[in-house]
């Protein structure tokens, strides 16, 4: 009782193995995934029988259940003794049928023998003359299709194979467009292995619009380059803290870079805040270098590898998100943030962190305005709040009084910081965030004041020598014209 399953090559009969061959004239019943194969007509005739599945993508809407029914029914046949099953191409190359027949078998101790063949990739490459080991990456192009983000290094080419219909390229061209150009020259090859093979050269954008696609078309990517790939940069970090790397690097630790990962942080929100997409570009990176850096200090430290950092995210950004990934409903944010909280207060009951306190998990290092919001907010969940936002304009007031009537420099300073705290919690009830909002008045600021500066100096004059109706006059001039 063994399971055969022998690989067709792509296409013409020539490429069929002498094996395969010998195999299938052997067989009293071999069961074909598809006939629709140039060599199929061409088979071992005399005493062998063949029975394809093409009926059941006839029958069956779902590639899923397709391939289900198949394997359901070789399986079948296995039992009964010896079965014998052909497939395009290679048996281990984008056949999904074949990976599950061989753990079914492996789960009934069924063996399982494979007869190799030609795949798709090998006259593909012929065709566009590209070398394999050059990083070529093999990709399903149906499974690429339905997710958001190409699981692929773009420093290097891919080939993503099973690109049969027109709506499968255009759901893969909206994957890929979420890394590389609109218009990033690509090649769609079709029939491969076969006499009537063909090379198409067109933008990513326009995949869709081929008149050329069918069954055995792939897609190929050349590779994006110019050190595009999350890798590349890895291996860039790893270089400068290699013995042979630069001595500054070599020299930084955990807490010696803190103060480098704050500046760069702020100055990512001075160009949020700027809406400066361009230079928003450049200090994304420099944050991300910052985090590399870290992971490769942990790395050379034997701590922790990138690998653990991106598998530790992963896996909460899909648990935290189980209305995504799984069956929970929600109405809206509101609820998604409270589903949140809910679920990080479990995890870390569950990891035996116990916090005294609800605002335990606010970070004591963020800028004071920041963690006055969160601590209120906070506060406010469990119903430690005011009940109409007059009671905290009230509040402020009272704040503002208690300022005046402050007598001494410390009274005043305890003063203003309550009345500090209380406007942070009046802003709360506004849905403003008050760091953005300061720091958008901190900018508005320097503009205006800056248009005094250059104003005077047009008039050859310094600050020094103006006064303050002067200098008022220039900051309503300013504000006049929009600035």
């Amino acid at each position: 009782m063994t399971l055969t399953i022998v690989g067709l090559g792509p296409g013409e009969i020539d490429d069929l193995s002498r094996r395969a061959w010998r195999v299938l004239k052997a067989a009293k019943t071999v069961y074909l995934r598809t006939s629709r194969h140039n060599c199929v007509p061409c088979l071992p005739q005399d005493s062998t029988t063949y029975q394809s599945f093409d009926h059941l993508y006839e029958s069956i809407d779902r590639f899923e259940d397709v391939y289900k029914a198949i394997v359901e029914q070789v399986m079948t046949a296995a039992r009964m003794g010896d079965a014998v099953y052909a497939v395009p191409g290679d048996p281990l190359v984008g056949e999904s049928t074949v990976t599950a027949l061989m753990k079914a078998a492996k789960a009934e101790n069924i063996p399982v023998e494979i007869v190799s063949g030609i795949s798709f990739v090998e006259p593909t490459l012929a065709l566009i003359g590209v070398d394999a080991l050059d990083g070529l990456q093999v990709l399903d192009g149906i499974t690429v299709a339905r997710m958001y983000h190409p699981p692929i290094n773009p420093d290097f080419p891919a080939l993503l194979g099973q690109v049969y219909s027109r709506q499968v390229a255009s759901d893969l061209k909206l994957t890929l467009m979420n890394q590389y150009p609109d218009d990033f020259p690509v090649k769609l090859v079709h029939g491969a292995g076969t006499d009537s093979g063909l090379v198409e050269s067109l933008p990513l954008h326009e995949i869709d619009h081929s008149p050329h696609i069918q069954h055995m078309t792939s897609l190929y990517l050349p590779a994006l380059g110019e050190m595009s790939s999350f890798e590349q940069f890895q291996e860039i970090i790893a270089h400068l803290r290699a013995p042979e790397g630069c001595p500054w690097d070599r020299k930084q630790t955990h807490l010696s870079l803190r103060k480098y990962l704050l500046e760069e942080a702020h100055e990512v929100l001075e160009t949020l805040d700027a809406e400066d997409t361009e230079s928003l570009v450049g200090e994304l990176g420099d944050l991300l270098l910052q985090i590399v850096l870290h992971t490769q200090i942990a790395i050379d430290d034997g701590e922790f590898k990138m690998s653990d950092v991106m598998r530790q995210i992963n896996a909460k950004m899909i648990r935290r998100h189980p209305h995504v990934w799984g069956e929970v409903s929600v109405d809206g944010a509101d609820q998604v943030v409270t589903n949140w909280d809910a679920i990080k207060k479990q995890e870390k009951a569950e990891e035996g962190i116990k916090r005294e306190s609800i605002l335990d998990g606010i970070p004591k290092s963020l800028p004071a305005l920041m963690q006055a919001h969160e601590y209120t907010a906070k506060a406010a969940k469990p119903g430690f709040d005011w009940e109409r936002v007059e009671d905290v304009i009230a509040k402020v007031r009272e704040e503002v009084d208690e300022v005046l009537n402050a007598q001494t420099d410390a009274e005043r300073a305890e003063e203003i910081g309550d009345l500090l705290f209380v406007l942070v919690n009046w802003a709360r009830w506004l849905k403003v965030e008050p760091e953005t909002a300061l720091r958008e008045a901190n900018a508005k600021f320097y503009r205006r004041f800056r248009y005094i500066e250059e104003s005077l100096a047009a008039q050859g004059k310094a600050l020094t020598d103006s006064n303050l109706a002067e200098m008022d006059s220039l900051w309503n001039a300013a504000k006049a014209v929009g600035l």
